[in-house]
C-alpha cells in the first residue's frame, strides 16, 4: 500500500510517483510504465510537452490494474493556454491518455494566457474530466503576478524543482498559505555528482543500510513533498519506491536542510525563458 497525502481539494494523492519526463515514446515509456505498475507504483506523471501520453495510457490499461487505483498527472503547455486551445488539448490529453478523466492537470509553464487556461481547466475540473488542478514551476515572483486568478480557485500543487540543495523556502511559505501541496521534480538533483557524495548523506545512507537516493526521497517525503524519481531501469525504479520502513530523526533532518543553496538548476525568472519555450511545439506530430 502506497503513503498518500491529502491535497486542499480533499483527494488523496500517491506520496510517490513514477516521472517520465525525457523517456523516449519509442517503447521505452511503456516499458518503464509497466515496470513501475508491476513495482506497486500507482501515481504516474506525464505531460503533453513530453510526447508520451500514448505510451502511458496503454501501459496503464494493459496493466489490468483498476483505473480507480492509478494517480494520472498531465500537464497543459504553453502554446495551448488560450481558452479554446486549452479545451481543445485536455480532451486531446484525454483522448491520447484512452481515459475517461485525468487526477491532476497542471498548468506546465506559468507564461502567456494563463488566466485562460486556468478558466478552461477550472471547468473541465466542474465537468467531471480532471479530479484536481494545479500549476508547475510557479516562483514567489510569477505568484504574485496571477495571485488573483489563483486565489479564486486555488490550485492543489505547485510542481517544482525541489531537493537537498534547492529546498524553495520562500516559496513553500506561500504555498503553506494556501494548503497547496509541493510536488518535487528532480528530487535527485538529476544525479548531481556533489549531492550524491554529500558526507551528511553517504553516513546516514550507512546508518540505515539505504543508498543516497533514498535517504533523499525520504528527507523530502518527510518535508511533506510529493516525489516522482524517474529511472528507465527496473532495479533503480525499485530501490527509488523503498522509502517507506525508516524514518529520519529531527537531527538528521536538520543536517539536510543545512545543505541549502537556495538555488536549482532552471530559474522560471530567467529574462529569455518564456521565448525560448513558447518556441516549442508540442502538436508537430499530432
Amino acid at each position: 500500500m502506497v503513503e498518500t497525502f491529502k491535497l486542499n481539494d480533499g483527494t488523496n494523492i500517491p506520496a510517490i510517483g513514477f516521472g517520465t519526463f525525457q523517456i523516449p515514446a519509442d517503447g521505452s515509456t511503456y516499458q518503464a510504465v509497466s515496470d513501475a505498475l508491476k513495482l506497486g507504483y500507482r501515481h504516474i506523471d506525464t505531460a503533453v510537452a513530453y510526447f508520451n501520453e500514448q505510451e502511458v495510457g496503454k501501459a496503464i490499461k494493459d496493466s489490468g490494474i483498476p483505473r480507480d487505483e492509478i494517480w494520472v498527472t498531465s500537464k497543459l503547455w504553453l502554446q495551448d493556454y488560450a481558452y479554446e486551445d486549452a479545451q481543445k488539448a485536455i480532451d486531446l490529453s484525454l483522448k491520447k491518455l484512452g481515459l475517461d478523466y485525468i487526477d491532476l492537470y497542471l498548468i506546465h509553464q506559468p507564461y502567456g494566457k494563463v488566466d485562460e487556461a486556468w478558466k478552461a481547466m477550472v471547468e473541465a475540473k466542474e465537468a467531471g474530466k480532471i479530479r484536481s488542478i494545479g500549476i508547475s514551476n510557479v516562483t514567489p515572483k510569477i505568484w504574485q503576478k496571477w495571485e488573483n486568478i489563483f486565489t479564486e480557485n486555488v490550485p492543489s500543487v505547485n510542481q517544482v524543482e525541489f531537493n537537498p540543495y534547492f529546498q524553495q523556502k520562500e516559496l513553500r511559505k506561500i504555498m503553506a498559505e494556501h494548503k497547496i501541496s509541493l510536488e518535487a521534480w528532480a528530487p535527485l538533483g538529476q544525479g548531481n555528482h556533489d549531492l550524491f557524495t554529500e558526507p551528511v548523506l553517504v553516513e546516514m545512507a550507512k546508518k540505515y543500510g539505504k543508498d543516497v537516493g533514498q535517504i533523499i526521497l525520504r528527507f523530502e517525503h518527510q518535508e511533506g513533498a510529493i516525489v516522482f524519481p524517474k529511472s528507465v531501469h527496473e532495479a533503480r525504479i525499485k530501490s527509488n519506491k523503498e522509502i517507506f520502513d525508516f524514518e529520519l530523526t529531527s537531527d538528521e533532518m536538520d543536517a539536510i536542510r543545512a545543505l541549502d543553496k537556495g538555488k536549482g538548476m532552471h530559474d522560471p525568472d530567467a529574462p529569455g525563458v518564456e521565448e525560448m519555450l513558447s518556441q516549442y511545439d508540442v502538436h508537430a506530430n499530432d
